[in-house]
């Protein structure tokens, strides 16, 4: 039997019962429907077809609790919430030097007007929350996030996250590569419009790796996660982004950190920044006065050395700056000197 959006995923100890079960099966269903033949019951006829219908149904309660079957699944259902819905899709296995993992991603759908959260939330906004403690021969999960945008927060600040439909994608190392994962997470994120509701979902499936229908939204959810490149990386032939300089300078009483971005001439550009730690909490950059002549191409950001848990220092931090553009999106770690 094949039902939409799954793929069995069988385990050789069970092949002899499997072919029992269908024998008996095969034969109890034959006999269950010999009496259809439009003539009307007698009390003997539904005796003996009530005892044809015991004897199936225990039939098929010790075949399926005796095969140890799974189903793989593209996706789970969608769980929703007020305004939003969220859902888990699988895709194929990836395979490179180090490791095999397997490809899924938590996919969230927002009505029209609402918005979700980044892992740094910006001035307002609570980072999703995930938990995978409850997955089976998962070794572990890596949860990538595609770039970002900059919301206005209707307070005077700005918020950082995705609005529409946006997937988060997973990578998945198993501890058994030869055995399904049975993946599980406990999402918690923030749905807002002109008001914030908190939302939940309790996702599971079954990943098989093999590739199927979600396979082109997960590919495409990965094409907007960030590259990491390093602090002064040149842009290459074809013109994308690059952070060239980072450093701090003194205003006044305070500091603040002055960040230079390479893009191509008139393409929009954004920056965002995080501290090392999550209780860090910087402002965002804003765009600043232009770059000095013969600096064609940069665009300067500034940011006040603000939000700083209490005894941490700003003198050799490490600074994790998202670059974003419509056509490329770079992640690069700067130390502050």
């Amino acid at each position: 039997m094949a039902i939409a959006g799954l793929s069995r995923v069988d385990f050789p100890e069970a092949a002899a019962l499997k072919s029992l079960c269908r024998i008996y099966t095969h034969q109890v269903t034959i006999m269950s429907v010999a009496h259809l033949d439009g003539s009307p019951y007698t009390a003997a006829m539904m005796s003996h077809a009530t005892a044809l219908r015991i004897a199936a149904a225990t039939i098929s309660l010790i075949c399926v609790g005796a095969i140890p079957v799974a189903w793989a699944q593209d996706a789970s259902a969608w769980e929703g919430e007020l305004h939003a819905a969220a859902r888990l899709i699988a895709g194929a296995a990836r395979h490179s030097a180090e490791t095999t993992w397997q490809r899924a991603g938590i996919e969230i759908r927002l009505d029209p007007g609402w918005k979700t959260y980044w892992r740094y939330p910006g001035d307002s906004g609570v980072p999703p929350t995930l938990d995978f403690d409850a997955s089976e021969n998962v070794k572990s999960v890596t949860t990538l996030w595609p770039a970002p945008q900059r919301f206005s927060d209707g307070a005077g600040g700005h918020s950082i996250g995705y609005h529409d439909d946006v997937v988060l994608p997973l990578r998945i190392v198993l501890k058994d590569a030869t055995k399904p994962a049975s993946l599980h997470v406990k999402l918690g994120y923030a749905v807002c419009g002109n008001l914030c509701v908190p939302a939940q979902a309790d996702l599971g499936l079954i990943v098989s790796g093999k590739p199927n229908a979600e396979e082109p939204a997960l590919v495409g959810a990965e094409a907007r996660v960030p590259r990491r490149i390093p602090l002064g990386a040149s842009t290459g032939p074809g013109g994308g982004l690059s952070i060239r300089s980072v450093h701090r300078e003194a205003v006044g009483t305070h500091e603040r950190v002055v960040v230079d971005v390479a893009a191509p001439d008139g393409a929009p550009v954004d920056l965002f920044v995080e501290g090392p730690t999550p209780d860090w909490a910087l402002p965002l950059p804003e765009p600043d006065r232009p770059a000095p002549d013969g600096m064609s191409g940069i665009r300067r950001f500034a940011f006040d050395l603000d939000g700083l848990p209490p005894g941490a220092r700003a003198a050799g931090a490490t600074l994790t700056l998202t670059a974003v553009s419509p056509a490329d999106a770079i992640e690069v770690e700067a130390h502050l000197d």
